[in-house]
């Protein structure tokens, strides 16, 4: 789609660039380029090994939050091009969404801020920012990936009106209330159709979810009688697949449906008329209330299910110990952590700790605790 074919209220180029000013890229846009800084950053790289529900040793098919990177990316990408907004901004979006996520998913999230509430705290969603505006070492002429302001708006999906106040003009929409880019809205809720759809599907594929328990969310029975009557001898892992493949069809259906319902009724002329509006990427009451069912759901029989709790009481325990070893003895971090340590040990520690892959923050809990590890 060319610049030209965007609506008038999409994100056409970057109006308030990069922190740092660089030559205009060739052949390629200001958000391509973004995109493409994400995808060779260690951080991108890393999420491969990232827990999305289960740990990583559990399974080679479970979703890691790189596979789920991806799949918000291709259902964001889907609904941008059907609402003639900027596909490469709504990409680099969903792909940078989670790079400040901690090891073992919200276990390890909640525990490293526990750890670090006497210091700030710590949230996945501005460490996502903190990792492509300061802990990315790849480029001579400054730290981070310096992303233009529209994707790093975009990764910050919320913020505290404390957090805010120190982020400059990228936290000023929090103070005034207003909203982000419709590309930040879809990237939003691209994540969270792909996460809960995909949670479903890897909640079966562990068995902590069954079919039969499953048919107790409206949405899914109502798809999963349509598979069984077109085919009623399918497998069941066919089933599966294809259950989750309509639902998530639905569920962007509905949601390009009644955005342009609001866009309608809106009638924005411009990115600055869509910050002033209502949240206009949403899906109509009916869809919100099966999705927030089937949300409750999963929070009730996949995320609270005693083997996940069980790995989760595990991984907080590695997160909670690490934290404690590293701020008792700051000799135990790596070399590459040591430039910075002494201006802020607890965040230093906390960067540390989050950029961990999950078998590695397994390891090096090893490595400090076992007498048998050096």
């Amino acid at each position: 789609m060319t610049e030209q074919q965007f609506a008038p209220y999409a994100v056409k180029q970057s109006e308030r660039g990069r922190l740092i000013s660089e030559p205009s890229p060739l052949g390629r846009s200001e958000f391509q380029r973004d995109r493409d800084r994400i995808i060779h950053s260690s951080a991108f790289r890393r999420l491969e090994y990232k827990t999305q529900v289960f740990v990583n040793h559990e399974g080679d098919l479970f979703r890691t939050r790189l596979t789920h990177s991806i799949e918000v990316a291709q259902i964001g990408r889907s609904i941008a091009r059907r609402l003639g907004l900027n596909e490469d901004l709504v990409e680099a979006i969903s792909l940078a969404h989670d790079l400040g996520h901690t090891p073992f998913g919200h276990a390890g999230q909640d525990e490293l801020n526990a750890c670090m509430a006497e210091y700030g705290g710590f949230e996945h969603n501005l460490q996502s920012l903190r990792v492509v505006d300061v802990l990315e070492e790849r480029y001579a002429a400054f730290d981070g990936l310096n992303l233009c302001f529209e994707t790093r708006e975009g990764i910050l999906k919320h913020c505290s009106r404390e957090d805010a106040e120190k982020l400059g003009n990228v936290g000023k929409r929090f103070l005034l209330g207003h909203r982000p880019s419709l590309e930040a809205q879809v990237a939003n809720l691209a994540d969270e159709i792909a996460y809960n759809n995909h949670d479903v599907d890897d909640g079966l594929r562990s068995g902590l979810l069954t079919l039969d328990k499953m048919t107790e969310v409206d949405l899914f029975a109502r798809h999963l009688e349509e598979v069984r009557l077109a085919w009623p001898q399918l497998a069941e892992r066919r089933v599966v697949h294809e259950t989750v493949r309509r639902m998530i069809n639905t569920l962007v259906t509905d949601l390009i449906a009644q955005t342009l319902t609001n866009i309608t009724e809106c009638e924005p002329k411009s990115l600055e008329d869509v910050r002033v509006a209502p949240a206009l990427v949403a899906f109509s009451p009916q869809m919100r209330a099966w999705n927030s069912e089937l949300k409750s759901f999963l929070r009730t029989e996949l995320y609270r299910h005693y083997r996940v709790m069980r790995m989760s009481a595990k991984a907080r325990r590695v997160i909670r110990e690490l934290f404690q070893a590293f701020m008792e003895d700051p000799r135990l971090l790596p070399p590459q952590s040591s430039n910075q340590q002494k201006a802020d040990l607890p965040r230093t520690v906390a960067d540390y700790i989050a950029g961990m892959t999950d078998r590695y923050a397994i390891r090096e809990h090893r490595r400090i605790f076992a007498i048998e590890e050096i």
